[in-house]
């Protein structure tokens, strides 16, 4: 049966994430060490296993960090299972926003040192940006996304991410997110959440950001996904480095396009999902997609010991 990778976003952080695979395994231990080098006192490591959980979400601290967790998460696994003889070439990559960024680390497009740097930068920027325009997101669930793309125009706000169905995300100002709860609770939502985040991402609130972004790409050599990796932005296969660089920079204002990425994966031939991080936000959101799909979540050694030998 043929596998994909995918890797989480932001919001999948937690204190002590990584730990584990910090203490037994070789290979998880030397992505950590090799990040500490890279980013000299930022403190990756202080920050992923002993926190203080208010600077770990930072955006700036938990993008890196869910990054460089994920990657020793995927070094263990494959070590294991190349051990075990049963590494398999997966078919696919995909990442859910700052994921996408691990997928191509994966899939051979950049180096680890680059993404590293890149990442760091990437929270810096949308940082920034967050500060100039402050705004918020907030999950709406059990509306139509007609019926809340009608309620956006309306505020102001924009649909930031189709994760599944029944969950549509919108961004915006505070006021706009505010006003767009409001509207859709009465035009049927189920629910409407403001969630916890520091800036409205995927707005185009966002685009001093992602030019900002572009400049760091243009320094970073990339080379041909060696595994075929698709985009948040189009739920298509990227194939060049311009391609992969102009979607990077689209994605940080754009909406993501998770449910279509997971859809496509499965029709073309994706018999199951390693999700390779922390947390299990992919799995509930694939499983809600389709409850058919094989999920497994890949965040400790326990976990990379039972998927030794899955498919």
């Amino acid at each position: 049966m043929s596998i994909c990778y995918i890797f989480p976003g932001q919001g999948s952080q937690c204190v002590g994430m990584g730990r584990d695979l910090y203490d037994n395994s070789p290979e998880a231990k030397k992505i950590f060490d090799e990040a500490e080098d890279i980013l000299p006192g930022v403190g990756v490591k202080k920050l992923c296993f002993e926190g203080p959980i208010e600077e770990l979400t930072l955006t700036a601290n938990s993008q890196v960090c869910i990054l460089v967790v994920s990657m020793a998460a995927l070094k263990a696994l494959e070590a294991a299972r190349l051990q075990g003889d049963k590494l398999t070439r997966p078919v696919a990559c995909a990442g859910l926003s700052l994921g996408e960024l691990t997928a191509l680390t994966a899939a051979g497009v950049m180096g680890f040192a680059d993404a590293v740097r890149l990442v760091r930068r990437r929270g810096e920027l949308m940082e920034e940006a967050s500060s100039k325009n402050p705004g918020g997101m907030a999950s709406i669930l059990g509306i139509s996304l007609e019926d809340l793309r009608n309620v956006c125009q309306e505020t102001g706000a924009e649909i930031a991410n189709l994760n599944c169905p029944g969950q549509i995300v919108i961004s915006g100002s505070r006021e706009s997110v505010a006003r767009s709860m409001e509207l859709a609770v009465k035009k049927g939502a189920r629910k409407a959440i403001l969630l916890n985040v520091s800036g409205p991402f995927h707005s185009r609130l966002m685009k001093g950001a992602a030019e900002s972004f572009r400049a760091e790409l243009d320094k970073t050599r990339f080379s041909n996904p060696a595994i075929p990796v698709i985009t948040n932005v189009t739920a298509d296969y990227e194939k060049t480095e311009a391609e992969i660089k102009e979607n990077l920079v689209r994605q940080l204002y754009s909406p993501v396009r998770w449910e279509d990425c997971v859809r496509r994966m499965a029709v073309d031939g994706c018999g199951a999902f390693f999700e390779i991080g922390p947390g299990a936000v992919l799995k509930g959101l694939s499983r809600r997609i389709n409850p058919d799909l094989k999920v497994y979540n890949i965040e400790k050694m326990k976990e990379v010991t039972a998927c030794v030998n899955c498919h």
